[in-house]
């Protein structure tokens, strides 16, 4: 029975001294050879985010304060729409137009916008809105009609003047400075698209100084933005966020018809300019620099062997005007006008778009690696591009020439089918689709699908008239 105690001391001894041996290596295990970064998965918590900027900014007001409500304000009432009734004949077969006299002729309905510029009711629209119009009906946002009469248009610059007498002072737009514009910078649409009157979209200026299509013969300069512009917003305001008028909607480039993040505004200093030209004079005064050229890029720099990319290289002058009068010679390379950097030929037309003949602009131009600064006299445009033929007005010599008293005459024949049928320099056109011509603006109005028949005289006393469509 003694034995049988002593083991079962020893038993337990043993297994205590085992139990603190296990124990302690437990306690060794932990503190040593456990790694303490790592959480037990009972004591998951959700992660902390650390933002990568470690600025916070705890203000309540946002970055930047975009309201557009005052420029809308300022605006909208002062935006028109406009109804335009024709019975224009151009686009009918010509079997339709023999056998029906114009008083039978269907009736088409054109609408777009307008901006009143003046309280005593001028008008500032597009020209496509309201060509071969029978009657223009003005339609105020308070719901007001109006009958408008056509002061005048330019169908260079796609712009026209109305006028409505309304007996009281209405809201209009001011004029604000298109050159100052910056790309990037908030500008609204004002306009009547679909019908939708007094209708207000936002955007930016996408681009300035912009020619959508440089082949076609036409010096366009356009704003262009990215605010909607659907058809019927033709005509009207393009704004910035002070309320000024700073562009006339005009265009969009669509496959669809439909707004697709491109529309184009004519620059506000050009509208003004044709404006006061046309209440003014009654016409268009364009002054005409005398340059020949062609604006610098990479491959034109590689031919004219130039360094510049940027500018508008001068490869003849006309003589005695007022870029050949100031000394300014083939192999220039005009830099800026004014302070206007010249990078496109876009650049370089609307800005002189913007001036009438009389004034005086300050060019820097670049020659042989120096720049140079003069003044040029800009002189009145005495010529035209018609149906691919320069014309221009009669002198007096060659009204006593000649014998007439009216026409234009072909100063550069560039019309191969003209050409063809004996029509050469130094003939004298008489009249376009019955109508006699006198002046280079009496042109504007004719356009390359409704020209019917021109007459020639040619130097030999002899009429001819040319039949354009069968």
């Amino acid at each position: 029975m003694k034995n049988k105690n002593i083991h079962m001391k020893s038993f337990f001894k043993t297994f205590s001294i085992a139990i603190l041996s296990a124990l302690f290596s437990l306690f060794i295990y932990d503190q040593y050879f456990v790694n303490t970064s790592e959480v037990s998965p009972k004591y998951y918590e959700n992660p902390t985010l650390i933002p990568a900027n470690y600025t916070v900014n705890n203000s309540k007001i946002a970055a930047e304060r975009t309201d557009f409500t005052s420029a809308a304000e300022k605006t909208i009432d002062a935006v028109v729409h406009i109804k335009n009734t024709s019975k224009s004949n151009s686009k009918l077969p010509s079997f339709y137009r023999y056998f029906n006299p114009d008083d039978e002729l269907p009736e088409r309905v054109g609408t777009g916008s307008g901006v009143i510029v003046s309280p005593n009711g001028y008008i500032i629209t597009n020209n496509h809105v309201i060509e071969n119009n029978n009657e223009i009906e003005i339609t105020t946002n308070n719901n007001k009609t109006y009958k408008a009469n056509v002061i005048g248009s330019d169908p260079d610059t796609d712009i026209a003047v109305l006028k409505i007498n309304s007996g009281e002072k209405l809201p209009y737009i001011y004029f604000g400075n298109s050159d100052t514009t910056r790309i990037g910078e908030w500008v609204l649409a004002v306009g009547n698209p679909f019908n939708l009157n007094s209708t207000v979209t936002a955007g930016i200026i996408s681009a300035k100084s912009r020619d959508l299509n440089k082949s076609d013969g036409v010096n366009e300069s356009y704003i262009q933005t990215d605010a909607a512009v659907n058809r019927g917003n033709s005509g009207g305001a393009l704004v910035n966020t002070s309320g000024e008028l700073i562009g006339i909607n005009t265009a969009i480039t669509s496959i669809s018809g439909g707004f697709v993040g491109y529309s184009f505004a004519v620059p506000s200093n050009v509208a003004r300019k044709i404006f006061e030209d046309i209440i003014e004079y009654g016409d268009v005064q364009r002054g005409l620099l005398g340059v020949i050229g062609q604006a610098l890029d990479a491959k034109f720099a590689k031919r004219f062997e130039v360094e510049e990319t940027e500018g508008f290289y001068i490869t003849d002058l006309e003589e005695g005007l007022g870029a050949d009068l100031a000394g300014l010679l083939p192999k220039d390379i005009i830099k800026s006008v004014d302070g206007i950097i010249i990078n496109k030929f876009a650049d370089l037309s609307g800005y002189l778009s913007t001036k009438r003949p009389g004034e005086k602009v300050s060019i820097i131009y670049k020659r042989n690696g120096e720049d140079k600064k003069v003044d040029v006299r800009l002189e009145k445009i005495n010529r035209s591009i018609f149906f691919y033929m320069e014309v221009r007005e009669l002198t007096p010599e060659q009204i006593d020439e000649y014998g007439i008293d009216e026409g234009l005459y072909i100063s550069n024949m560039n019309n191969r089918r003209l050409y063809q049928n004996g029509i050469d320099n130094g003939h004298i056109i008489l009249e376009v689709n019955g109508q006699k011509v006198n002046k280079l603006s009496d042109l504007k109005g004719f356009q390359m699908g409704n020209l019917e028949s021109i007459l020639f005289l040619n130097p030999s006393g002899e009429k001819e008239k040319i039949i354009l469509q069968y």
